[in-house]
């Protein structure tokens, strides 16, 4: 599957999960952060700042692996490898910082970190589902 399901998207989308991305170090290692996401389609979305790990990761390696988790009983992941491809195009940064904003800060609050992290420096990385894998009901 490298669609998203109803149930997967209702679950992304459900309140501020915080998502963990995998990338690869030029040495093979694994790097792991955790971001703010949105879904536009079938890409997840998200900003970083140019001179992060995983910007330097993914320019030079755009395989990827997203995690994100429900914590609470009964249990659930979605887990997400596909490819990412990194804008810098000013009005889609300050589109998709203020959506990310909105749905993290609230709605209040959206254009003013919006604005904060729509600025020359901030990326848009936009990943391009190749695998989904969705558990739920663990431990039932």
């Amino acid at each position: 599957m490298n669609t998203f399901t109803p149930e997967v998207r209702a679950f992304l989308l459900w309140r501020t999960r915080t998502a963990k991305i995998a990338t690869v170090r030029a040495d093979g290692r694994p790097h792991v952060a955790p971001v703010w996401f949105l879904l536009d389609g079938d890409s997840i979305v998200f900003t970083t700042w140019h001179t992060t790990v995983k910007a330097y990761n993914i320019r030079r390696d755009p395989r990827v692996c997203i995690c994100v988790d429900d914590e609470t009983l009964p249990y659930a992941y979605a887990l997400i490898e596909g490819t990412a491809a990194i804008s810098a195009d000013p009005d889609v940064l300050l589109y998709w910082a203020t959506q990310i904003a909105a749905r993290y800060m609230g709605e209040t609050l959206a254009e003013a970190y919006g604005k904060r992290n729509g600025v020359a420096g901030e990326l848009l990385v936009r990943v391009t589902p190749t695998k989904i894998l969705f558990e739920k009901n663990i431990a039932n």
